[in-house]
């Protein structure tokens, strides 16, 4: 860990009162050192990565973490706060911050690095020990785990002075003793000590990885010396005459994989031994995860699966005994968790709890906090989410037919029995074709993944056949959102009844969708398929109808929806809504116009930021005016997340201006009756745009506002926010001194 933290690293007197401050303070000395490239893009990933859980954890510890573009090696910045500062730790406030940098394609060996410093914050000693550091160097060498050099002195003295003199060493006010079998502050640092993850020699001479403990562990520890090495963890071996303990095996994930996977790990692997039982963990991190031995998962007695991110290979533990919790329940009461696999173990209780079933996201324990809207608006983007590359590979597959073949393409004879290798029209049919099976896929893959979101890889069978039939009753997008959601509804029902062991190991083979296939296909066709199918004709009627002011109306409506959240779910519901219109053999033009004005809308966001950077430069950082001249091409090519950076840093200026230019480019594509047949491509499908004149008219109007309005915006506020941050630390990072010229935060 030598090349990730040093002393210039490190504040021992962080004056931040926030924790964006603080990550801003640490993150200026990451910059000053060349480790990240671009100070607000880096703040923006992070920012995302707290957005997704709290990263504060109990003991006075706040650990923000990312993976990112921005940062060219991984990097480690320490700072220690007299006030503290809250990072969402149940506890209260945090003293002592740790902000993890990882570039977007971390090494694995500095991810397994990262990752024993993570282990290390669950030693009580270590923890103290920083709390104690006098200096920069001390605390920077303490993390890399360098024996510091009054430590040294100490080891001298100790090994010159007689036997019987204790020598205690200069650590010791950390509360370790050197010459006693507690563990130093220093032999935390290298992985050692109570955390039980002891740097034990394989039989190559390299040390084990972290998480590995000697044989001389208490009675009941299983030993896994060297396991990630082996590839799994073995068996571990008990003595003829010892009881056979209780036995565990667990499963850690956090969303970036550095920090909560493996604090997790060593939390639990602590409060198992603690509770007497053989607890055996697999993290499944950035890293990737050395997997449990088979044999280890089939003499388990229960399993404990702490994770914010899905398991992988899931499977392998069906049929036991299962606590399903977020990583942080992982962290904070690893007792508990034991104890409540232990209840279910003596009960005969295998399936997993009502309010946590396979492994979704959305209704493991710890959510306990979300309504049924956030879990419900999860569950359908879930869906979207999978149905998008469908509507973008068919509708840019038929866009290409016509502008190949011609407008009559859709006349054409399958290419099966007519196909002409050297005529124009034969290959445009082809692509008409191909695009023309994908979409055939929309319905059944957005109701499948719905279900999916619900009730993990059961739901699929039944949402992808209740989708099909969806489909075919012409029920369409209405149609697929429903049988996704009742698809997943039966398999989370299914699975909440109690099962004979002799019928466990087929459930999710035949018996799962057997059952939900017969009742989701039945409800499908025979209660609710031909009232939707009614509701969505009446839907598109409605639609092909609106003229004028109505028309106009809704294309404000859907442009304001395409920049409220850019890309995100109220973005998505627009996007979905119109692609469901074209999503047929022949669309209607009011469906194509439907089309055109959200395309456009979602064009305005990205271009009007870019053009507001080239404008106005002095109102935005160097970093926004880079990121603005990557904003032309997304705009131009319909990718409004161009526009994020600028909305994550100032959004009450950034996003309502973004609003009102799509509103007006929306009503005015509508006005002007411009159709658009493909589902994506932007400026480079507009020969395909019907009256396409008109409707770079309106994507100009809508960006001419919207920049207007954020130059406006943000000259009022005059200096920005933080331009006239002067102190130290800052000004050693190189962030620019107060000049007085706006520079945004």
């Amino acid at each position: 860990m030598s090349d990730m933290i040093g002393a210039d690293l490190v504040d021992l007197d962080l004056s931040a009162d926030t924790k964006e401050a603080a990550a801003r303070a640490l993150a200026a000395r990451m910059v000053a050192r060349g480790r990240v490239t671009d100070l607000e893009g880096f703040l923006a990933d992070v920012a995302a990565r707290e957005a997704q859980m709290p990263t504060g954890l109990d003991g006075g510890i706040g650990i923000p973490h990312c993976r990112s573009v921005h940062v060219t090696e991984p990097t480690l910045a320490f700072g220690r706060s007299a006030a503290g500062i809250d990072f969402g730790a149940p506890d209260g406030p945090a003293d002592l911050v740790f902000l993890i940098a990882a570039p977007a394609g971390a090494d694995d060996a500095h991810l397994t690095i990262l990752s024993s410093l993570a282990r290390k914050l669950m030693n009580a000693d270590f923890t103290a020990a920083l709390r104690a550091a006098d200096t920069a160097r001390a605390a920077a060498a303490l993390i890399r785990g360098d024996e510091p050099p009054a430590q040294q002195e100490a080891r001298t003295a100790a090994a010159s002075a007689p036997e019987d003199t204790a020598v205690v060493p200069a650590a010791a006010s950390a509360g370790t003793t050197a010459g006693s079998t507690a563990p130093t502050a220093a032999a935390s640092a290298a992985g050692t000590g109570t955390s039980g993850t002891s740097s034990t020699s394989t039989g190559t001479g390299a040390p084990a990885e972290p998480g590995a403990r000697d044989e001389a562990d208490a009675p009941g520890t299983p030993g896994a010396p060297a396991a990630e090495a082996a590839g799994t963890v073995p068996v571990p071996a008990l003595g003829q005459d010892e009881p056979r303990p209780f036995r565990i095996v667990a499963v850690t994930s956090c969303p970036t994989g550095i920090a909560h996977t493996y604090m997790a790990a060593e939390s639990l692997e602590n409060a198992g031994r603690e509770a007497g039982v053989e607890l055996v963990v697999e993290t499944q991190g950035s890293a990737g995860f050395a997997r449990l031995d088979p044999a280890v998962i089939a003499a388990a007695d229960g399993v404990i699966l702490a994770h914010d991110v899905p398991v992988r290979d899931k499977d392998r533990f069906a049929g036991k005994p299962t606590v399903d919790v977020g990583v942080k329940a992982g962290i904070n009461r690893p007792a508990e968790l034991i104890a409540e696999v232990r209840e279910k173990a003596a009960r005969g209780e295998v399936s997993a709890p009502a309010h946590a079933p396979a492994g979704t996201p959305v209704e493991r324990a710890g959510d306990a906090t979300e309504g049924y809207g956030t879990k419900l608006r999860t569950w359908l983007m879930s869906g979207v989410s999978y149905m998008v590359p469908f509507v973008a590979a068919g509708g840019l597959l038929i866009a290409l037919g016509f502008a190949i073949g011609g407008w009559q393409v859709d006349k054409a004879p399958s290419v099966m029995d007519h196909f002409v290798w050297t005529q124009a029209d034969s290959w445009g049919a082809l692509l008409f074709q191909i695009g023309g099976v994908a979409f055939k896929f929309l319905v059944p893959v957005l109701a499948g993944y719905i279900a999916y979101g619900m009730a993990d890889r059961p739901g699929l069978v039944p949402g992808f056949v209740g989708g099909a039939i969806a489909l075919d009753a012409g029920a369409g997008f209405l149609g697929g959102l429903a049988a996704g959601l009742i698809a997943g509804g039966v398999v989370l029902a299914i699975q909440r009844v109690p099962i004979p062991a002799v019928l466990r190991g087929i459930m999710p083979v035949v018996v799962i969708p057997l059952v939900s296939s017969a009742i989701t296909g039945f409800l499908m066709l025979v209660v609710i398929g031909k009232p939707i199918a009614s509701a969505q004709k009446g839907l598109t009627d409605w639609l092909s109808g609106l003229t004028g002011t109505n028309a106009v109306l809704l294309g404000a409506l859907l442009g304001l929806m395409m920049c409220f959240d850019l890309g995100g779910p109220v973005n998505k519901v627009a996007y979905a809504f119109a692609t469901a219109g074209i999503a047929v053999t022949d669309p209607s033009d009011s469906a194509m116009q439907i089309m055109a004005a959200v395309m456009a809308a979602g064009m305005v966001p990205p271009l009007a930021m870019a053009l507001a950077t080239t404008v106005r430069g002095r109102l935005f950082t160097p970093a926004e005016r880079e990121n603005g001249k990557a904003a032309w091409v997304l705009g131009a090519s319909f990718i409004s997340e161009g526009a994020i950076p600028f909305a994550a840093a100032d959004p009450l200026r950034v996003i309502p201006s973004a609003m009102a230019g799509g509103a007006l480019t929306g009503a005015l594509s509508m006005a002007f009756g411009a159709t658009l047949r493909a589902p994506h491509g932007g400026v480079f499908v507009v020969p395909l745009i019907g009256s396409p004149l008109l409707y770079l008219v309106a994507i100009a109007a809508g960006v001419c506002v919207t920049t207007a309005l954020v130059v406006v915006l943000k000259g009022m506020r005059g200096q920005a926010p933080g331009s006239g941050t002067t102190g130290p630390a800052a000004q050693e990072a190189g962030t620019p001194k107060d000049t007085g010229q706006p520079v945004a935060a």
